[in-house]
């Protein structure tokens, strides 16, 4: 079951808010118009982490192809489990 959390405002924070519900805007209530901010603010950081994730594999993306080298997968797995045990000492 979702929890649920209240919030109040008081003067101009409260008038703008008014502003925006009601028959002169474009919200039914206030909370409707709260809910919409937060979805869009998660949009919003949703985009920026995959921004981000782009940025990071770009310089990838634009390579050549021979600045890749040749993997083993064998060879990263003993690797990856030789690094493992250490951490775990």
């Amino acid at each position: 079951m979702a929890e649920g959390v209240n919030v109040r405002f008081a003067g101009e924070l409260q008038r703008f808010i008014q502003s925006r519900i009601g028959q002169s805007g474009l919200y039914s209530s206030a909370s409707e118009y709260i809910r919409d901010l937060v979805r869009r603010d998660y949009e919003r950081e949703e985009q920026r982490k995959w921004m981000s994730l782009r940025e990071e594999l770009a310089p990838g993306i634009v390579a050549e192809e021979s600045a890749f080298v040749p993997l083993d997968i064998e060879e990263v797995i003993t690797e990856a489990r030789k690094r493992s045990k250490k951490r775990g000492r």
